[in-house]
């Protein structure tokens, strides 16, 4: 029987009624002097980040932007972007999170419709603001970390007193990753972000919430040292995913913010320099999406440095390959290796793999629903009622973390949300014992000769293969069967030939699940999150 619980914590949570705000001031209260960020030489305590962002939230309100008005942070990961995420926050307005790497017609479209009045934007991506400014509600940008610095250095470092209804305020007005289509505003109340921190961070550490003397949010670890080897106040991480994901500000910040976690910061990600700094600085835990697994795999230093103060594993954004999984657990045994599921319409995550160490992982799942949460599995081609076990249908979940809705699109709304269940447009499979696999994006599924056909089946297999680095499949249009599957390969060695990968591949499935085409490619497009881009690759077609 596989092992999801743990007497130790408790099947539910209590959730206190706090803002996100009140993340950092208990953290800042509780682990004050502590490095909270890395970046080169520069470093931020949780002490400093909640005085700076109380100052950031005293500007903003001076400059009559709070209650609600979106300010948007169009940053890649820097010290500066902890301290604005929270002084929005702490001010009252609401975050939206625009990728840095936006083309500057998609950047206009999320600040129009998000209805942005503010901005923070250094550098280049600053440079993509100003030439579409004038087609957004935009009034205050500011353009440098000096600017953004000086704006509250003389302002005072108590919290602004602001009234936020958790349940109705806007934490976050954050936005699709658009790998399917024009981007959509998800809206996220504080009461989701607070949720979804708790659940993951407590699921990971074996924690329960509280709260401190003063009303503020902390986590007090009720698990044993056995079960959770990682303890609250003593993680260091290296981060590479971006904050303006949903993986990256739920997971990448306000949980190590909520655990008293030490974040390093890279610029851009080169595999010798991350194991230089995860050997140095001995981190704790190592988390991303697949393609930074992939490409550490692939570095011959991954194999030789001493890593031994590697406690746990996380990855999310995609499905791990399960050669990937084997690798790992090869290079780390005995360490949690944890998948998890989500989207940005469930806040971040709804399901993951039990993270005590006599849980029961299985390769391939991306675990149990978290805390409160459901899962359940429909027909594909629609209705409500539960397939059986084993069976393969759309995911539905059903939690406190799920959306209010999406931004100004009610149809869409009410097309995903039914009953309080969100139809995430995912194919999946629920086993025996309540693990879910993910079987494919239902956008991504194809169709040849009214047979449905998903590429991850056909992706794993040909990750099996030797010499093969990297692979996607998508489908090539043809009016006489519908959709035919086309392969795109990376190769590791020069070894493989396109014949032998499409052999070997089709020895191994049904005859209309064959792959078709085969081609080698330099790199897999993928999303700033690690999502692999498949309009690209059908665009090559």
């Amino acid at each position: 029987m596989a092992i999801t619980k743990l007497s130790e914590l408790p099947s539910t949570l209590d959730y206190p009624e706090v803002p996100v705000g009140s993340i950092l001031a208990g953290s800042a209260a509780r682990y004050g002097d502590r490095v909270a960020y890395r970046h080169g030489e520069r470093e931020l305590t949780f002490r400093e980040v909640y005085r700076d962002a109380c100052r950031f939230a005293n500007a903003l309100r001076a400059q009559g932007i709070g209650d609600g008005d979106v300010v948007a942070i169009h940053l890649p990961n820097c010290l500066a972007y902890p301290v604005a995420y929270y002084g929005i926050l702490l001010a009252g307005a609401t975050f939206t999170p625009a990728n840095p790497l936006l083309p500057p017609a998609d950047l206009a479209a999320q600040l129009a419709d998000s209805g942005a009045v503010a901005a923070i934007s250094f550098g280049k991506p600053a440079q993509a603001l100003a030439s579409i400014r004038e087609h957004t509600n935009v009034r205050l940008v500011l353009g440098s970390p000096d600017e953004f610095a000086a704006c509250y250095a003389d302002q005072p470092d108590s919290r602004p007193e602001v009234d936020i209804d958790v349940h109705e305020r806007l934490a976050h007005l954050a936005y699709t990753g658009g790998t399917t289509g024009r981007s959509k505003g998800v809206r996220l109340p504080h009461r989701n972000v607070v949720v979804n921190t708790l659940q993951y961070t407590c699921w990971g550490t074996g924690s329960v919430p509280a709260l401190d003397a003063d009303g503020n949010l902390v986590v007090d670890q009720i698990g044993s040292e056995d079960e959770f080897p990682g303890r609250l106040g003593t993680g260091i991480g290296i981060n590479l995913t971006p904050w303006f994901h949903a993986m990256g500000t739920i997971a990448g910040l306000n949980s190590p913010m909520l655990a008293g976690g030490t974040t390093v910061l890279h610029d851009g990600f080169d595999p010798v320099h991350y194991l230089t700094d995860a050997e140095r600085l001995q981190v704790t835990q190592l988390g991303g999406a697949p393609a930074l697994f992939a490409a550490l795999l692939s570095c011959p230093d991954f194999h030789t440095r001493d890593l031994s103060s590697v406690r746990s594993i996380g990855s999310g954004a995609a499905p791990m390959p399960h050669e990937m999984i084997k690798a790992l657990s090869r290079r780390f045994p005995g360490v949690v290796i944890n998948e998890g599921y989500g989207l940005t319409e469930v806040t971040m995550g709804a399901t993951s793999g039990p993270a005590f160490l006599s849980g029961t992982r299985k390769p391939g799942a991306v675990g149990v629903p978290v805390f409160d949460t459901e899962v359940k599995i429909v027909p594909a081609e629609g209705g409500e009622d539960p397939v059986p076990p084993g069976e393969q249908g759309e995911v539905c979940i059903r939690g406190p973390q799920v959306m209010a809705g999406y931004h100004n699109r009610p149809e869409e709304t009410a097309a995903v949300l039914v009953n309080g269940w969100l139809h995430t447009g995912d194919i999946g499979v629920l086993d025996e014992d309540g693990y879910l696999s993910i079987v494919d994006r239902k956008k991504d599924m194809l169709l040849y000769k009214g047979y449905n056909v998903y590429p991850r089946e056909l992706e794993e297999l040909l990750m099996a293969q030797p010499g093969v680095a990297a692979a996607a499949v998508v489908g090539r249009k043809r009016a006489d069967v519908g959709e035919l599957p086309v392969a795109f390969v990376v190769r590791s060695g020069d070894d493989a030939t396109e014949q032998q990968l499409i052999d070997a591949v089709n020895a191994n499935v049904l005859p209309y699940k064959r792959i078709r085409e085969l081609y080698f490619v330099d790199t897999i497009p993928v999303s700033a999150a690690g999502k692999v881009l498949k309009r690209e690759l059908r665009a090559r077609l």
